[in-house]
């Protein structure tokens, strides 16, 4: 093996190990690791600057920045607290809450959505006199599966369209075929079963009242308006290579813009930003590409077809079952961004979408399995703590291991009827 292959995959256990070691800070050794392969001359600066998707990073900033203003302006926890008033009794409102996680994460970070409607679930708690850990966990694994649907919800699902060219429009309707969207929706109708069984036996009356005020329709009407925007722009530039990114870094500078006007400064905004993440996905995208360009990626499809054959049922249940056990136990950022040119040199054509699109879904639901699988469900653990729940593995698998895998093996099942 030669040293640029021994350096690159080196540089990438070491980084991966300290995702798994030190989660809240995937920043500083995804930028090391990839400042080190730099150093060592494996990739050029000029190679390792467009190794990055900037596309792709600009939605994410961009739409880190929106869904801040939205949470600023507070719509959705009124909208969870009218739902929930509105609900007939207790575990209709639990559902709810579940429900409006879920909707909100299609458009904000999972962890800012955990943490807008964990107050909420705390109270519904409190006032049916029951634990809050059962209610908050599910509040963080619905919030990780919804975040998949559409491209601009997680970033593995922006690392996707990145990868493949797929449109703000391609995760609705793909090459005249139903797309993701319909996937993960098929595995949230069956996963919410697995919920209603856990909370149907609180059959309370529940009196909640509303404390919630709206702060500013303005970025509501940001966010409504970009995804228009980024619907038209997938006709403007089909090839995914430089518009979406635009449009989101736009519309984020003219809410800046706003929120500076209205409030005179926007230190204390910008320092909310999730920049750990930020600056991890760039990292990322330089480790990931150096194993490409070493012929590492090459090794990883050489393996798996020893296993599997030219069986494209037999690749695909590989992929999908490999990428929910890896995903529970560690970050699927980089797992994604490693993966997706494997299941390119599997197959060509529906098969290749077929295996991209199951690698997306089970890596992204995997998560849902233990509290350490995604950043949601280990600020949920912490919240918890800190209102004195513990939280173990077992109790948190207890929900995360049955929700994950229906809701996997109903989108996948669905996806399979579609592409396969």
């Amino acid at each position: 093996m030669d040293f640029d292959k021994t350096a690159s995959i080196a540089l990438f256990v070491i980084a991966y190990a300290c995702f798994v070691l030190f989660p809240r800070r995937r920043s500083v050794p995804a930028i090391v690791c990839a400042g080190a392969l730099v150093a060592l001359f494996v990739i050029t600066p000029v190679e390792a600057f467009w190794s990055v998707n900037w596309n792709v990073m600009g939605i994410f900033f961009g739409m880190l920045v929106l869904a801040e203003l939205l949470m600023k302006s507070n719509m959705p926890a009124v909208l969870a607290e009218i739902l929930v008033a509105k609900s007939p009794n207790a575990w209709a409102a639990m559902l709810v809450i579940c429900a409006i996680s879920s909707a909100v994460s299609v458009f904000a970070e999972n962890v800012a959505t955990v943490m807008l409607i964990a107050p909420i679930a705390l109270e519904t708690a409190r006032k049916l006199k029951v634990s809050p850990v059962m209610l908050l966990v599910a509040v963080a694994i619905s919030s990780n599966l919804q975040g998949t649907a559409t491209l601009i919800g997680d970033p593995p699902s922006m690392i996707l369209a990145g990868k493949t060219g797929m449109t703000f429009n391609d995760f609705f309707v793909y090459r005249g075929r139903l797309s993701i969207f319909f996937f993960v929706e098929a595995g949230a109708v069956f996963s919410f079963f697995v919920l209603w069984l856990f909370f149907r036996k609180h059959k309370e009356a529940l009196v909640l009242e509303r404390h919630e005020k709206l702060e500013s329709w303005t970025p509501s009407v940001f966010m409504a308006t970009l995804i228009v925007a980024l619907v038209l722009s997938s006709y403007i530039d089909p090839q995914f290579l430089w518009l979406s990114g635009t449009v989101c870094m736009v519309w984020a500078a003219a809410g800046l813009t706003w929120y500076l006007v209205r409030h005179g400064q926007v230190t204390k905004l910008l320092s909310a930003f999730d920049w750990d993440t930020t600056f991890f996905l760039v990292g990322v995208f330089v480790l990931v590409e150096t194993l490409t360009h070493v012929g590492c990626i090459a090794h990883i499809t050489g393996a798996i077809r020893s296993i599997t054959g030219e069986s494209l049922a037999a690749q695909f249940f590989v992929l999908v079952t490999v990428s929910v056990v890896v995903s529970a136990f560690v970050d699927n950022v980089p797992y994604l961004v490693a993966m997706i040119p494997v299941a390119q040199d599997l197959a060509t054509g529906p098969q290749q979408t077929l295996l991209l699109f199951g690698l997306l879904i089970a890596s992204c639901i995997g998560g849902n399995m233990t509290p350490i699988g995604a950043s949601a469900n280990i600020v949920t653990v912490g919240y918890l703590r800190r209102q004195g729940h513990a939280v173990t593995f077992r109790t948190f698998m207890k929900l995360g291991v049955p929700f994950t895998v229906v809701a996997t093996a109903a989108a996948s099942v669905f996806l399979w009827i579609v592409w396969g």
